[in-house]
């Protein structure tokens, strides 16, 4: 066998502890992850190689200064994390699959920097409420072509990522209806599956109009939507002027059934976005878990949503792995919600009902 391909798997096999040091130096002095086939470089770190330059030259000033030779390279480091986020595994296998050539204790501090730059400089950049006039009435354009519904802006959803159990004295609060400790993550997409909104910071016991009622997003919305404008959400959320749920107890072929297909219809896209997010980045799926603290896991998640609508803007091409596998856990729950302006939401829900 390969002496590095030997080391990556097994360090016992592979002589003295300096031998280890010596070998591991050699490979990340020569490796270069730009070199492999385009498909394996997507299917390895997600990002197409664009996507990735464009993210290691932003990130570059803020990495640690390298001070001695032994110091890992910002590509490897970028690399490294990529993997972790991409694969879901444990952190020994991110630094000993491909030719990262990283012990684990590296690559647990590796990750911790990566992952404190893209939540610093990188999520800010890449995930933001703020639309302009023009991409507002894009967004509505879309919408209604595709479904019918109008005046649509984006589409929430909250959705489960599991974690593994809290301190005890906080295990009730991360246990989920379904049995299981995790965050409950709501996330607003627009019409080209990019993420606006996510909040990951609250315990998988709340409801998702709690995390909604207290976010700033609603805020956001209730200050700077257009006139005519909405985002759509499941029977979940409160009805609100800016947010369009669907009726409940709709008798089949009645006009209410019909306005609940096509709200359905146009707001499938948030729980699409929330698959191909998941399936990306694997560490999300539930049947992995981030085995970290809460707030660690809230940072994981941000900063995968970053990264997905970087992978999103420069147009990284799904694997059918990706594009079929859609495990997500979409945290649905029917509540009756009542709203300081709950009148007036129902009236506007009544035109768009007569407007269909």
């Amino acid at each position: 066998m390969d002496i590095s391909v030997d080391l990556f798997y097994n360090d016992e096999n592979v002589g003295p502890k300096t031998d280890v040091l010596r070998i591991r130096k050699r490979l990340r002095d020569h490796s270069n992850p730009l070199e492999l086939p385009s498909t394996k470089f997507i299917s390895y770190f997600r990002l197409n190689k664009e996507a990735f330059v464009f993210l290691l030259n932003e990130m570059d000033e803020h990495f640690q200064k390298r001070v001695r030779g032994t110091a890992v390279p910002p590509i490897l480091k970028l690399c490294a994390t990529l993997r972790f986020l991409a694969d879901g595994s444990y952190q020994n296998c991110s630094g000993n699959d491909f030719n990262v050539g990283l012990a684990q204790p590296t690559i647990s501090v590796v990750i911790k920097e990566v992952l404190n730059i893209i939540e610093q400089h990188i999520c800010g950049k890449w995930i933001t409420t703020q639309m302009t006039e023009e991409e507002q009435n894009a967004s509505k354009i879309a919408f209604y072509s595709k479904s019918g519904f109008p005046g649509v802006v984006g589409c929430i959803d909250g959705t489960h990522v599991r974690i593994i159990s809290p301190k005890k004295e906080m295990q009730h609060l991360y246990l989920n209806r379904k049995g299981y400790y995790s965050l409950n993550v709501m996330i607003l997409c627009d019409y080209k599956m990019a993420i606006r909104y996510v909040d990951a910071r609250h315990a998988g016991a709340n409801h998702d109009s709690f995390v909604f009622n207290v976010s700033d997003l609603k805020e956001h919305l209730q200050r700077n939507i257009q006139s005519n404008s909405w985002i759509l959400g499941d029977a979940g959320y409160p009805l609100q002027t800016f947010l369009m749920t669907p009726f409940r107890m709709a008798e089949a072929g009645s006009p209410q059934a019909r306005y609940n297909t096509i709200h359905s219809k146009a707001r499938n896209i948030v729980e699409r976005t929330i698959g191909i997010l998941k399936s990306r980045f694997r560490c999300l799926l539930s049947v992995r878990g981030l085995h970290y603290s809460p707030a660690k896991s809230t940072q994981i998640v941000n900063a995968c949503c970053a990264l997905h609508n970087i992978c999103q803007h420069f147009r990284v091409e799904l694997s059918e792995e990706i594009a079929t596998a859609s495990s997500t856990e979409i945290s649905n729950e029917n509540l009756n919600i009542e709203t300081e302006d709950e009148d007036a939401a129902r009236r506007i829900r009544n035109n768009i009902l007569l407007s269909i």
